[in-house]
């Protein structure tokens, strides 16, 4: 993996475990269940499973988990948009648009 992951001291054999975490989460029926609601976590548009991505509200490399609590279905723009800004840093992002 390139440098890129190594902000916040994450480790890439961290983040590789993380990642494993997420893909076995994408198969449990709590996931099906996450994408079946059709619904963007951050911009609220309503979509179909397949345009939907998993995405963790504190990214793997800001010190983010696979965990329930961390992951949300979002549209592949959110996702793509957000990268790896906090939470906090998402929603000045979004206001900043929106002004």
């Amino acid at each position: 993996m390139s440098d890129f992951f190594h902000f916040d001291g994450i480790d890439e054999a961290e983040i590789r475990r993380e990642k494993d975490k997420a893909r076995k989460l994408r198969k449990s029926r709590w996931w099906q269940q996450k994408l079946a609601i059709g619904v963007c976590y951050y911009c609220g548009r309503l979509l179909g499973p397949k345009d939907l991505t998993m995405d963790h509200i504190v990214p793997l490399a800001r010190g983010g988990r696979s965990t329930k609590e961390n992951l949300v279905a979002c549209c592949k723009d959110c996702n793509n948009k957000k990268k790896t800004l906090l939470p906090i840093e998402w929603e000045e992002n979004m206001e900043s648009l929106n002004k």
